[in-house]
């Protein structure tokens, strides 16, 4: 299985899936779509209006991994489920705590 995310000269690129309003803020682990992209599955309790689930999910990936929340942002997908996130930082720490988060999720 491909990874959900691609390194990029200053970190990663992320595919998320967003589920808002999903009764807790969670990393769900990784799964392959239907067109066979893989997708990093995650859950907030936010509901998806004026942006609150989109800065619940900077909060949620800053915490869990460890990063300012200046160092996640959202480029692409703002009002669409999939979203891509750009992780600011060294490529192959970030995978590293990806991983480690995806393993214990």
């Amino acid at each position: 299985m491909t990874a959900p995310w691609t390194a990029v000269d200053d970190g990663l690129r992320l595919t998320v899936r967003l589920t808002p309003r999903g009764g807790r803020d969670a990393i769900d682990g990784v799964e392959t779509l239907a067109d066979g992209r893989p997708i990093l599955k995650v859950r907030v309790r936010a509901a998806p209006s004026d942006g609150e689930a989109n800065a619940a999910l900077i909060a949620l990936l800053a915490r869990e991994l460890d990063l300012p929340r200046s160092g996640v942002a959202l480029v692409a997908g703002a009002t669409a489920r999939l979203k891509t996130v750009a992780l600011t930082g060294d490529a192959q720490s970030l995978v590293g705590r990806l991983k480690a988060k995806i393993a214990l999720g």
